[in-house]
């Protein structure tokens, strides 16, 4: 019955202590991300300043599901080193009550947070990225520019046995709108036999509808034309499979894609990563629980140490850039996706509980 209520009370702290960290992050982010908006976008034709709000508040989701892994060690942190100069864990500890008793509530702790992020924060962040990247576009757009994103599309389509190869500089309406588009048409020796430059390319059923072009064929002088049309045997969900961004697929749609992309024959390894990576975020902040653990549960009459709170920060950040770069790694395909997500994650859990190990039970 003790025990009980300790954790109820313990899990009750972490939570809010995470409550008003999580606040005090989105607040931040939000600010800091409507001064850039403002900044980059101002200018733009149709830009507002509710317009710029509401991108920004779209925006932060996606922000905030990646400062949680941090979030959560600070949380954890600051939650036990004030347990601890309230004499809490002390008092816990003369009523017979094992340090692994009562960093279990921390532990579930971290674990809801992690699957209130995977199951509602990113599908949040994945449809706000969605929504901002398309405010963005229509704005840009308007303005007559363009940005080039991470991934710059370029397609190989066979059609009426010619083969064409169509890149563009931006794409929206995932990848059924390309925008700055060129198109080399080739012969069946090889040779370019036309290429055609145009402001939009959108993709119907059967063929591309381009507008604003400028055709070129070798030996003859370009000529414009308002509208024309390329036969494609390119659908629409293969090329939205092709261009899919992992960041703004939600966690629910992610199995559904990776089969999908699998059946047109398009490599899925970003897709698995980042599956997987949501799929070990709750065991991630277990990890960072446990790190913040091995830092803040000796207890000290008047403060913890600097340079032992300096070093768990340290940690959580080194663990932080691993799991990153890994992750590339597994998007890359250097490695397989869940041996690069799950290992680091596997390796800091063990770690951290073999440090409390030896500093609880020797």
């Amino acid at each position: 019955m003790i025990f009980n209520t300790l954790s109820r009370y313990f899990f009750k702290r972490y939570m809010i202590t995470a409550v008003w960290f999580l606040l005090g992050v989105m607040g931040i982010v939000f600010l800091a991300d409507f001064s850039e908006t403002s900044r980059r976008m101002s200018s733009f034709v149709g830009y507002t300043v509710p317009g710029g709000l509401a991108m920004t508040a779209l925006r932060v989701p996606l922000i905030l599901q990646q400062t949680i892994p941090f979030v959560t060690l600070f949380v954890g942190m600051t939650t036990l080193i004030a347990l601890n100069r309230r004499y809490e864990l002390v008092v816990a500890r003369a009523a017979g009550i094992s340090a692994w008793q009562f960093i279990t509530p921390f532990v579930m702790g971290a674990l809801f947070i992690g699957l209130l992020t995977m199951l509602v924060i990113n599908p949040l962040a994945a449809w706000g990225q969605r929504t901002s990247t398309s405010m963005e576009g229509t704005w840009r757009a308007a303005s007559n520019r363009t940005s080039t994103p991470k991934l710059v599309p370029w397609l190989r389509q066979t059609s009426d046995g010619q083969d064409t190869i169509i890149g563009a500089k931006n794409f929206l309406e995932d990848g059924s709108l390309l925008v700055d588009v060129v198109l080399f048409h080739f012969n069946q020796n090889g040779d370019i036999s036309l290429r055609q430059d145009a402001k939009s390319a959108k993709l119907e059923d059967g063929y591309w509808l381009l507008n604003d072009i400028i055709e070129t064929r070798p030996g003859e002088s370009s000529r414009r034309l308002a509208t024309a049309q390329v036969p494609t045997n390119l659908k629409r969900q293969f090329v939205s499979e092709s261009l899919a961004q992992p960041e703004s697929t939600a966690f629910y749609d992610l199995s559904n894609k990776i089969e999908i992309a699998r059946s047109f024959g398009i490599s899925t390894k970003a897709l698995e990563t980042q599956f997987h990576s949501l799929l070990s975020l709750p065991f991630l902040l277990v990890a960072m629980t446990l790190i913040a653990a091995t830092v803040s549960l000796k207890f000290s009459r008047f403060n913890q140490s600097r340079s032992v709170i300096l070093g768990g920060i340290v940690s959580g950040f080194v663990l932080y850039v691993v799991t990153v770069l890994v992750k590339a790694f597994g998007s890359s395909g250097v490695v397989p996706p869940y041996v690069a997500v799950w290992i680091p994650v596997i390796v800091a859990m063990s770690l951290g509980a073999t440090i409390l190990l030896h500093q609880e039970d020797g």
